[in-house]
């Protein structure tokens, strides 16, 4: 929500600029860790007393990306020591503060000493840190009063349509929650042997590693920072020299690696500390190296830690994987469903595959047809357009599976009026207890067993001798079972009954 009021505070003199708008006073664009910083403040403190509010919450919170670079570990503290006795893991999207705080905050980002993040009351109160000094200050009231203590401390409100910090958000990525339903399908890629690493990043350019276990995935739930988001990757590699040996000649990769003691690390590095890397690499029980560049190494799947309600609230902006689309996609559908697509291959095993909408579904061989057939290529061809029901969802498994005979009415129980009748079909098929025979003139025609006890009066010793397929046969309708879907005939009762 865009504040109505929003003015950006500074201590350049509005006087001391170009036709372009450029400021070309003498004041430095850095802190005098002083009477000035000390007057940001107190602007800030005013401007938030005037809109009524104590408390803010901490927004997209970032670190220095390059932190992570080089083998070394990450700067202690990220210019944060004392703020959050949970340490940086406190630093997090949404936690809640009091105002003294949040002024820490705000001479912390004035200083430039690590560590960024905005600063907001929903709907009521806003404070962005910009470069060189600049300060944004929203808020849902005018705050007469704070604008004259702001100028009777030297600084200069200028009133402005919107803070360029202003989170923008369009509403079409993905944002997959870390849910049940989230945590149930990293089970299940963890037990398939799919997915093995998750990383954690619960401020923007700091994260941790965790290697998962079936055994151990809910124990790193419980320990996921709050609005954390989530990347999903393959297991480390346990040959450790096949790792080492895949280091480029030259370039940035991120190297994670699990120690003798069970210590998960990461260190993005470049080809001057690939030697330094390695040698750290040679203990290591398990390792894999991935691309530092987004084009390169997409995760298998990412999500957004959600609040207690369920609802994601955090605002990260991530690349969606194909993963991530499709369970957007199957989001939108529901069982029951009449869907389009197009036959996009069929398997040697029989299951048919259909493109929905850029997702692949399936068709198993019973929800084909209610008639028989020998393949499914006798109901269906390759890039033939279908209308078919959606039978079930499997956002877990990322599975569609629909049914073609649903949207038909099912002819077998049509047939139950002909229980008695005697009729002349087609033999299909010889098995040693009887045969098959078709008891509809056309191709795909339902067929009913004549058992061996039904071919003849006398006991024979051969009941089939002289019958072959294709052959006409007289035969009694006994029985339609529509539920187990078997008809029984008896040719010895048709003759019988002549």
């Amino acid at each position: 929500m865009q504040l109505p009021y929003v003015y950006r505070v500074t201590k350049y003199d509005p006087a001391d600029r170009d036709e372009h708008g450029h400021y070309t006073g003498s004041e430095g664009t850095v802190s005098d860790h002083g009477e000035i910083e000390a007057s940001y403040l107190q602007a800030v403190a005013a401007f938030a007393q005037d809109t009524g509010v104590d408390h803010l919450a901490v927004r997209e919170p970032q670190v220095p990306s390059l932190a992570h670079f080089g083998s070394e570990p990450l700067v202690d503290g990220f210019g944060l020591a004392g703020l959050f006795p949970a340490g940086p893991t406190g630093f997090h999207d949404g936690a809640e503060v009091p105002l003294d705080i949040a002024l820490e905050l705000v001479r912390g980002m004035l200083r430039d000493n690590g560590a960024w993040c905005r600063l907001e009351t929903e709907g009521a109160f806003a404070v962005h840190v910009g470069w060189d000094q600049y300060l944004y200050i929203g808020s849902s009231r005018p705050c007469g009063e704070a604008l004259a203590r702001t100028r009777a401390l030297g600084l200069f409100p200028e009133r402005l349509d919107s803070s360029p910090y202003e989170m923008e958000t369009d509403g079409a990525d993905v944002q997959r929650p870390g849910d049940d339903e989230f945590w149930a399908g990293l089970n299940w890629a963890v037990a398939a042997c799919r997915a093995g690493l998750l990383e954690e990043t619960y401020i923007e350019g700091a994260s941790r590693w965790h290697r998962l276990t079936r055994d151990s995935i809910d124990t790193v739930r419980a320990g996921i920072a709050p609005r954390a988001r989530l990347a999903v990757w393959p297991d480390l590699s346990t040959d450790v020299d096949a790792v080492i040996a895949a280091l480029p000649a030259e370039g940035l990769v991120e190297c994670v690696w699990q120690d003798k003691g069970g210590r998960i690390h990461s260190a993005v590095a470049d080809e001057d500390e690939f030697a330094e890397l390695a040698a750290r690499l040679s203990n290591a029980e398990a390792a894999a190296l991935l691309s530092v560049y987004a084009d390169e190494c997409v995760p298998l799947f990412t999500a957004v830690m959600p609040d207690d309600d369920g609802v994601v609230r955090a605002r990260w902006q991530t690349e969606p994987t194909p993963s991530d689309r499709n369970w957007a996609f199957l989001k939108t559908l529901c069982r029951g469903e009449t869907v389009t697509g197009t036959v996009t291959w069929i398997a040697d095993f029989g299951v048919t595959f259909v493109d929905i909408g850029g997702f692949e579904a399936m068709i198993n061989i019973p929800e084909l047809s209610w008639r028989p057939f020998d393949h499914p290529s006798d109901i269906v061809s390759v890039g033939q357009e279908i209308n078919a029901e959606i039978l079930d969802v499997d956002p877990v498994r990322e599975r569609v599976s629909l049914s073609l005979k649903a949207l038909h009415e099912d002819p077998m129980p049509l047939l139950t009026v002909q229980i008695g009748q005697i009729l002349v079909g087609r033999v299909t098929k010889l098995i040693p207890f009887g045969v098959f025979v078709r008891i509809e003139e056309v191709e795909n025609g339902f067929e009913g067993l004549v058992h061996n006890s039904e071919l003849a009066d006398e006991h024979l010793e051969h009941p089939q001798l002289g019958i072959q397929v294709g052959d006409a046969l007289l035969v009694k309708i006994l029985d339609i079972d529509t539920v187990r879907r078997r008809i029984t005939l008896s040719h010895r009762q048709a003759v019988s009954g002549l």
